[in-house]
């Protein structure tokens, strides 16, 4: 979609890289095939050396991943978008894409867990170092930082503890030391929080989560300017092929329609919900940066538009009574998962941070006693009520 005027978020989520056929459809469609057919053998020839736009082969071109691409990357102000099979693979296509054997990545301690396997099991195999630093302690960044330094990585708020970074500091940081920031976005999504205007080079989404907002597709992106996401992650994703599905793509285009709708009811629901909690006699932390108990709340006001729907709580009892919390519930939903519609609920320790070692646990602040919270879009008295079934179970 072209238009003389900038648009407003809400235009572009909802209109936002399309481009109609002849057949005049109003709803994107999903271009269900895997090649293309070239007019003649030196359009071909053409298309395949570069000089030439136009569709190749679905692998890495296909109008409706295409489509998603744009719109996202029209949603977090950047140049060039490419989706990928999952959020792990944009992250794995972000460093082999453009990272090699002998550079170094900072990288925040308060990440996925499955992003600390990636990096310490299978980029260390390639001859990529990390270095794992207190997310909010900026000193530890810059003495982090080694003349091999090519990439600083964090999740802000931080999966699970909601911790905030300075997004714009760590953006100064590491382009005074020749360094890349990638900032994975997934908890807020650009309705809520914008990293490339604050200085970031790269944004990371796993669309799986608000995105899609009712759980139903795997998928991820990688936003930024041309010069590294369309060469450098492009290319990787060409050759390598850890490609989105059309189909996937078009169901986050349709997310993407309500995406800020469906925020503002979430954060609206986490920040009640976190209230709640927080007065409660049987918990003994709430962490969500909503509250004016959360360290970083400020910053958050400052860098956010609201402060998202992921409510961590921590109980006395550590296991134990976390687990029968959870199994207490009748309306949340026990899974791993986030950002769906649908409240869920897990124990990170066991769960999304399981295969780290214990000691990285400790380091990274994950007990056996906390729980995360996805706050969904149910009435939240009654998510309140379940709650309270598994806080007053004994």
């Amino acid at each position: 979609m072209e238009h003389d005027d900038p648009l407003h978020f809400d235009t572009l989520a909802v209109r936002g890289g399309q481009h109609r056929t002849n057949e005049g459809e109003h709803s994107e469609p999903v271009f269900t095939t895997s090649s293309y057919v070239f007019s003649s053998a030196a359009e071909a020839a053409a298309r395949f050396a570069g000089d030439a736009p136009g569709n190749i082969y679905s692998r890495f071109t296909n109008p409706t991943v295409r489509t998603f691409e744009e719109r996202l990357a029209a949603l977090e102000g950047g140049e060039r978008c490419v989706a990928t099979a999952s959020g792990m693979a944009a992250i794995l296509s972000t460093c082999l894409g453009l990272l090699q054997a002998g550079d170094h990545i900072v990288s925040s301690r308060a990440i996925f867990g499955s992003t600390v396997v990636l990096f310490d099991k299978y980029l260390s195999r390639f001859g990529i170092q990390v270095s794992y630093v207190d997310l909010s302690d900026i000193s530890a960044w810059e003495r982090a930082i080694r003349p091999q330094t090519r990439l600083l990585f964090l999740e802000t708020p931080s999966n699970p503890l909601t911790e905030i970074a300075d997004i714009a500091e760590l953006a100064e940081l590491a382009h005074r030391h020749g360094a890349w920031l990638a900032v994975d976005n997934c908890f807020c999504t650009p309705a809520l929080q914008r990293p490339l205007a604050l200085g970031a080079d790269l944004v990371i989404h796993s669309a799986t989560k608000y995105i899609d907002g009712q759980g139903r597709c795997v998928g991820g992106a990688v936003v930024g300017p041309q010069d590294l996401v369309g060469e450098g992650v492009y290319g990787l994703i060409r050759t390598a092929g850890p490609s989105m599905s059309p189909f996937n793509a078009w169901v986050f285009l349709k997310g993407l329609e309500t995406l800020r709708l469906r925020m503002a009811a979430h954060c609206a629901n986490a920040r009640e919900l976190a209230r709640w909690l927080e007065a409660r006699p049987e918990v003994r932390r709430v962490y969500y940066p909503g509250l004016e108990s959360h360290p970083q709340h400020e910053l958050a006001r400052r860098q956010q538009d609201d402060f998202g729907g992921i409510v961590a709580f921590e109980l006395a009892g550590g296991r134990e009574a976390a687990w029968r919390l959870i199994d207490a519930t009748r309306v949340f939903s026990i899974t791993a998962n986030l950002g769906d519609a649908k409240s869920t609920i897990t124990h990170p320790a066991s769960t999304t941070h399981g295969r780290m070692s214990p000691e990285a646990r400790a380091a990274a602040g994950i007990g056996e006693g906390l729980i995360r919270l996805s706050v969904g879009l149910e009435a939240v008295e009654d998510l309140k009520a379940d709650l309270a079934r598994g806080l007053e179970t004994r």
